[in-house]
């Protein structure tokens, strides 16, 4: 007796089909699962027998078998519970359903029978759509995420009961279907706001250019300059999400299982601050089943570095590949996995070790020696500082900039700003394949970013008098365009270049 059922399982971010297959034949009990199953995958027996039973049906004693094709690829993960459950119960003749071909199913099983939700619902009902699936079932909590996607049914089935009645034409389940527009319209609403941070005018002003160019950039300054609170209120100020953008990010968040059950897509630009302790793997992706790491999740938003020379050597090193190529190439002896990470890295650090070095602040002077300092500040390498396009200094704030009430612009004010700029860039780059000044090539570059006489001397003395690599040539540059599309202007001048400069004016003083 044979019974097979339609299911998915992930691969990176993206879900291939998998077929489930189940044979029963006389002898003694013996109930094995093949096709290369992991643990998870392993233990689903225990469960499924228990929500077989405990949903009113006869568990077979018989010797069975329960295969996961393809055969050559691992599978990992607890959506598979769902239609192994019910490829037994075909299997053994307990239900008869005609039209199995025509519906994927997903969900891990409960021991009383209920569906729990599982990760990776996005991608695996993109996956059905392309397949020509005509329906999907899914445990309710995933219904929302897995309803994005148009011309595809949803149905949520409560129990594993509710899902055999549907496909045994007993009960009707309504599908779910989402309009991104209506979580696009409640996005957007931060609480926190740039309107908040007092003085640092010229920092706001370094995190405007950075935002509206897509920019990296590195805040320098003593402890409670503000730097955190600051990086916290970078997404006020970025672009609102795309919808194929939003779709991108929250593929990656449904594999992590970090997505809202309730709003079922991430409408906001994600923010990850991983701790200094953060190893290799988890910031770039990896394990055994390759899983995305904190570069990944940041994907379309920011992520920041606190306390950056605190990040152990190799794992800031590691971030040298996905910084320039926006993606994370994870290689394992069967396969090979690409995970998207373009995001905008922000990072912060203190002049020293005790935070001080440069104070004018007489309570609060540096005491470390010279050779500390050195060493404190060779933790970050030349490679990956010149991979940061606008380093700043965040001083202390003054105590009447303290004791006032907040002034300057909210973050919906210099937002608008951005998005002109982004709009600019957009038009400039339509058929470059790119989308913000950042990401411009040494040959887009000498398209683009094109000086008069002027503000190329001006560039010249710059990188004379300060030594600057080849790559921050580049670095101001751009930067330069992102400042000139701000102002409107469609020539790089002089003072744009004068203010890009001073976004590297950092590199001589703190690492020579």
């Amino acid at each position: 007796m044979y019974g097979k059922t339609i299911s998915y399982g992930i691969q990176g971010i993206d879900a291939q089909q998998i077929t489930v297959e189940a044979d029963i034949k006389g002898g003694l009990f013996k109930f094995s699962i093949v096709g290369l199953p992991s643990n998870s995958v392993k233990e689903s027996r225990d469960r499924v027998s228990a929500a077989i039973k405990n949903s009113g049906f006869r568990f077979p004693t018989h010797n069975y078998t329960v295969n996961l094709a393809p055969a050559d690829i691992r599978k990992d993960g607890v959506a598979l519970d769902l239609p192994t459950a019910i490829a037994i119960l075909v299997a053994s003749n307990q239900i008869k359903v005609h039209s199995l071909d025509r519906y994927a199913m997903i969900g891990e099983l409960s021991l009383d029978g209920y569906l729990r939700p599982v990760k990776g619902a996005l991608p695996i009902s993109m996956a059905a759509r392309e397949d020509r699936m005509e329906g999907i079932i899914v445990p309710p909590e995933n219904a929302k995420e897995a309803g994005i996607i148009t011309n595809l049914k949803v149905y949520p089935a409560i129990t594993l009961k509710e899902a055999i009645d549907f496909l045994e034409a007993k009960r009707m389940i309504e599908p779910v279907s989402v309009e991104p527009s209506e979580i696009f319209n409640n996005s957007n609403v931060y609480s926190l706001d740039m309107f908040d941070v007092k003085g640092q005018f010229h920092v706001k002003r370094a995190m405007e250019v950075a935002a509206a160019g897509g920019h990296n950039i590195l805040m320098i300054g003593p402890p409670g300059s503000g730097k955190t609170m600051l990086a916290r209120r970078i997404p006020t100020i970025l672009p609102q999400l795309s919808l194929e953008e939003a779709l991108e990010t929250t593929k990656i968040h449904s594999v992590a299982g970090l997505t809202s059950v309730r709003a079922g897509i991430v409408p906001d630009r994600p923010y990850r601050s991983p701790h200094h302790t953060v190893s290799d793997v988890a910031l770039i992706g990896g394990g055994s089943f390759p899983h995305p790491g904190e570069v990944s999740l940041a994907h379309n938003g920011v992520l920041f570095l606190d306390e950056l020379p605190e990040f152990k050597k190799s794992v800031l090193e590691v971030l040298r590949q996905p910084l320039e190529d926006e993606k994370v190439t994870i290689s394992r002896a069967t396969q090979s996995l690409d995970f998207p990470a373009k995001f905008m890295l922000v990072a912060s650090m203190n002049p020293c070790p005790c935070g001080y070095y440069g104070s004018q602040n007489e309570s609060h002077s540096c005491i470390c020696s010279l050779g500390n300092i050195q060493k404190y500040r060779a933790r970050i390498s030349g490679p990956l500082l010149d991979r940061i396009d606008i380093h700043v200094e965040v001083p202390q704030v003054h105590y009447n900039d303290i004791s006032s009430l907040p002034t300057g612009e909210k973050s919906s004010e210099i937002r608008k700003r951005v998005d002109q700029a982004r709009d600019t860039q957009l038009a400039r780059f339509s058929e470059e394949g790119i989308y913000s000044n950042s990401q411009m090539s040494p040959r887009l570059i000498r398209k683009y970013c094109k000086l008069d006489g002027e503000a190329r001397e001006l560039l010249k003395m710059a990188m004379d008098k300060m030594g600057l690599s080849a790559r921050a040539y580049d670095r101001i540059l751009k930067v330069g365009r992102t400042i000139a599309d701000l102002s409107g202007s469609m020539r790089i001048s002089s003072n744009h270049i004068s203010e890009a400069v001073q976004y590297r004016s950092l590199d001589r003083k703190f690492w020579e």
